[in-house]
C-alpha cells in the first residue's frame, strides 16, 4: 500500500470467512476513526484494500457504500478520484452517542454477552427442545424473518431471550436479560445494515437448526460466530480514539 502501509498495518488484516462483511467494516471504520487516513485524504485503492482484507471487491464496495451512507467517506470520480475520508465536525448526535457509550464498558459487555449466548445455545441443544419448547423457538425465529426494519431489533432480542430462557437456567436467563439491555443501548447507536441483517438471519436459522437437531457443538460455534459479527460492528462504529 505504498506509503500508507505502515499506517494501516496495525488495523488491516485478513478477515475470517464467516463474518467477512462485518469484520471488513470494523477494520475500515477503525482506519477512519483512528485517523490513520486523515480527513480529506484518500483511502487506498479498492484492489489494495480487497487484497489486504482478502475479500471480494463486491463485498468491499458494500462496505464502502455503508461508510458513504453514514457520511464518513465520499466517492469522487475522475483521474484523481477514489474514496476519501470526509472532513467532519462534531454534532449533537455524535456528542450524544459519545456520552451514552461512555457509560458502558463495551468490551466487557460484548465478552459477557458472548459467554452467555454461546452457553445458552449449547445448553438448549444438549437438553433437546421438543414439543412446545421447540415450537416456541421456531415461532421466535419466524417472527424475526417477518419483521419490518422498525421492529427487527425488538424481535431479534426476543429470539435471543427465548434461547436464554429455554436453556433451563433461570440465573443465565436473568443475567442475559441484563446484558442484552446494555447491548441494545449500543445497537441503538449504530445503523441497521441490510447486509448485516440478512447475514444475521442466516446465522439465526443455523443456530435454531443446530439446537433442534441436538447438535450442541454446532449450536455453540454458530452462536459464537454470530456474536463476533455483532461485536465487530459495534467496535467499528463505537470505538473512537482517546483524546
Amino acid at each position: 500500500m505504498d506509503g500508507a502501509a505502515d499506517r494501516l498495518a496495525p488495523v488491516l488484516r485478513p478477515v475470517r470467512a464467516g463474518n467477512g462483511f462485518e469484520e471488513a467494516l470494523e477494520q475500515i471504520l477503525q482506519i477512519v476513526r483512528l485517523g490513520l487516513v486523515p480527513q480529506g485524504e484518500r483511502l487506498p485503492a479498492e484492489r489494495e484494500l480487497a487484497d489486504h482484507l482478502q475479500i471480494s471487491r463486491v463485498t468491499l464496495r458494500e462496505v464502502l457504500k455503508v461508510l458513504q451512507d453514514e457520511g464518513l467517506v465520499e466517492s469522487r470520480r475522475g483521474r484523481y478520484g477514489g474514496t476519501f475520508v470526509r472532513v467532519r465536525t462534531e454534532n449533537p448526535d455524535e456528542a450524544e452517542l459519545r456520552r451514552r457509550i461512555g457509560k458502558v464498558d463495551v468490551e466487557d459487555t460484548l465478552r459477557f454477552r458472548e459467554v452467555l449466548e454461546v452457553g445458552a445455545a449449547g445448553l438448549c441443544a444438549a437438553h433437546g427442545l421438543g414439543g412446545p419448547q421447540g415450537d416456541r423457538l421456531r415461532e421466535a425465529l419466524a417472527a424475526t424473518h417477518d419483521a419490518p426494519l422498525t421492529e427487527y431489533r425488538r424481535r431479534d432480542t426476543l429470539l435471543h431471550l427465548t434461547l436464554a430462557e429455554l436453556s433451563g437456567s433461570p440465573s443465565l436467563a436473568a443475567q442475559y436479560a441484563a446484558v442484552r439491555a446494555r447491548v441494545n443501548d449500543l445497537l441503538d447507536c449504530i445503523p441497521l445494515l441490510v447486509r448485516n441483517l440478512e447475514h444475521s438471519q442466516a446465522q439465526h436459522s443455523a443456530v435454531v437448526a443446530a439446537v433442534l437437531a441436538g447438535d450442541a457443538d454446532g449450536a455453540r460455534e454458530v452462536m459464537r460466530e454470530h456474536c463476533c459479527g455483532t461485536a465487530a460492528l459495534l467496535r467499528g462504529f463505537l470505538t473512537a480514539p482517546r483524546p
